[in-house]
């Protein structure tokens, strides 16, 4: 656990860990109320997420990230902090798209924390208010870390094909 955030990497993937942490932390210190909030990132392969993908969003095909937000505790277990849930990547599907936009790996993987942390907040991109608001967070986020906010533009047209 790195400051209420685990990092699970059981593949040994090469990636800056700290560096996730730290994307986390600008979407948490901006947008949560509170500051014990924790969640886990989960590094798997593009099996497991299609895996997933097909069970809890009934689509049976591989996808870069996936976010599960945890239930709330009840009142009575009187637990300090709150866990927001679980953010999970493909780092194989990831990395295949970071290649194809000859983009920084880092950089998508620090892109996929925000918006999945986004996500685990209660954000939304399913109405244009909704994704303007997000969009705002996360390109805040992405500008604190130096990380050019038109990448989010350039990984999204790998969607569009």
């Amino acid at each position: 656990m790195n400051d209420g955030i685990e990092l699970q990497n059981p593949n040994r993937y090469p990636v800056d860990g700290d560096r996730l942490v730290q994307a986390t932390r600008a979407i948490l210190t901006s947008h949560s109320n509170d500051q014990d909030a924790s969640l886990c990132i989960a590094l798997a392969d593009a099996g497991a997420i299609k895996a997933l993908n097909l069970k809890f969003a009934f689509t049976d095909a591989p996808t870069d990230a996936l976010s599960f937000p945890a239930q709330p505790w009840p009142n009575e277990f009187g637990e300090t902090g709150k866990y927001l849930g679980d953010i999970v990547i493909a780092h194989d599907y990831v990395s295949a798209q970071a290649c194809a936009l000859d983009a920084l790996l880092n950089d998508i993987l620090c892109l996929l924390v925000i918006h999945g942390t986004l996500h685990l907040l209660g954000f939304a991109h399913d109405t244009a208010a909704a994704k303007d608001q997000m969009w705002a967070a996360q390109d805040a986020a992405l500008r604190s870390l130096n990380i050019d906010p038109a990448l989010v533009e350039t990984y999204g047209s790998l969607e569009d094909d």
